[in-house]
């Protein structure tokens, strides 16, 4: 009984959060987005429209998260990648947003949600409102003061019979307003998956670019294992291996010197106990490169973290992650995010750098970023085309913002599902 009080107050206090919070914000977005498209004749809204658009989606990505932890609604992100080049003010980035359906979709969203989220976020607390006025009285007090009031069936209360009908006529409605609690906010999350997830086109579209996307990623995938494998083969060679020779050598000549020359024979044991720790060294910084141990033992937040700590300047890390995703992934994951700093120390000339990593509608999201020079390419060649091939392995994407002057921003995702739940959502600096 307690459960289905708790779980259906809840519902009803998430589905008024939702529903009457979100008419205001949306009627302003809505106001934001008409104005700033209009604008465009101008080229005002070259500016204004796409960073109106990131406030609009920024929001439909609360919704999305709700429906997902709140209902158990999957609404996946629509929105088509930003291509290369698309920054900000720049024509293409206006002309890439408007050519977006889910641009339109959100819109049409703000418009149609406002009411529907308002009829629904009223709907709960006005049952069960009207429910604890009966079930405690009220409506019998409010009687005897006007002698003009009544409750459900039993309109006005004129005679004993109608005040004894009153308090069960509130237990029910009291009931039935907890258990519609949780198929009201089920029935918003809906009504939201409805114009905010990828129209059927849409994701028949998106599929087939990730299926030509995947095809063209696979030849580069199996190259660049080919050529690991090769870098492993040839550092085992040149490294540990022509020292575990030179240590197999040592320990011969000082079995044979041990009876006629203790003293060289101890100066080659020295030796060669040199070259085991050397060797052990490099086959430790061989397994690293392969599979960092802290990756394995703390996980991607440990191991960003970990790696946040080793580089020269500052690095603030928000982690907000429910679980961990697979091992593939998450070392992809891991090793883009490697790359990425790497790159931001080599050539960013930042002060100072930021990651996140967050789960949302079904991806992982990694943003990473830094207040460097910016002009960053994603071009044969560099680091970036590294990370993009090594997210595409896992059908994810690489975008890249990047203006002259900075900052730079590089956004990823990859599609995935996490697993064994850990604790709250945390940010470190390293």
């Amino acid at each position: 009984m307690k459960a289905f009080v708790r779980a259906g107050a809840v519902a009803i206090g998430r589905v008024a959060l939702l529903g009457l919070l979100s008419p205001p914000v949306k009627l302003v977005l809505l106001i934001l987005s008409v104005v700033s498209l209009a604008l465009s004749v101008i080229g005002l809204g070259l500016v204004l429209a796409p960073l109106v658009a990131m406030l609009v989606r920024a929001y439909a990505d609360l919704h999305r998260r709700a429906a997902r932890d709140w209902s158990w609604v999957d609404i996946p992100r629509p929105y088509r990648p930003l291509p290369a080049g698309a920054f900000v003010g720049t024509p293409r980035r206006w002309w890439w947003l408007v050519r977006d359906p889910a641009t339109w979709r959100d819109l049409l969203w703000l418009l149609a949600g406002a009411p529907v989220g308002l009829l629904l976020g009223l709907a709960g607390p006005v049952l069960l409102v009207y429910g604890l006025e009966g079930l405690l009285g009220v409506a019998v007090i409010i009687d005897a003061a006007t002698g003009r009031y009544g409750y459900g069936v039993t309109w006005p209360i004129s005679d004993t019979l109608d005040v004894v009908s009153v308090p069960p006529q509130g237990a029910l409605v009291t009931a039935g307003a907890l258990y519609a609690g949780p198929w009201l906010l089920w029935t918003l999350a809906h009504f939201d998956r409805l114009l905010l997830a990828p129209t059927r086109g849409a994701a028949l579209a998106t599929l087939a670019e990730r299926v030509d996307r995947l095809t063209e990623t696979r030849t580069h995938v199996v190259d660049a294992q080919a050529a690991e494998l090769r870098r492993i083969e040839r550092d085992l060679h040149d490294g540990a291996q022509a020292r575990i020779v030179s240590l197999s050598m040592s320990l011969g000549m000082a079995e044979d010197l041990v009876a006629r020359d203790p003293a060289a024979a101890q100066a080659l044991i020295a030796e060669a106990r040199e070259a085991s720790g050397l060797a052990l060294a490099e086959l430790r910084h061989l397994v690293r490169g392969i599979h960092p141990p802290v990756l394995a033992e703390r996980g991607l937040d440990g191991g960003v973290r970990a790696l946040a700590l080793t580089l020269p300047l500052p690095v603030t890390v928000t982690v907000d992650l429910d679980g961990r995703p697979d091992a593939p992934v998450e070392s992809a994951a891991y090793f883009a995010v490697a790359e990425a700093l790497t790159n931001v120390v080599k050539h960013a000339h930042a002060s100072a750098a930021w990651v996140s990593l967050t789960h949302l509608g079904g991806a992982l999201h990694i943003t990473v970023g830094d207040d460097g020079v910016g002009g960053a390419e994603e071009r044969s060649g560099s680091g970036l085309t590294g990370v993009a091939r090594r997210l595409g392995a896992f059908d994810g994407v690489l975008r890249v913002d990047s203006p002259p002057g900075g900052p730079t921003v590089l956004t990823m995702e990859l599609p995935c599902a996490l697993s064994s739940p850990r604790t709250s959502p945390s940010s470190a600096t390293g």
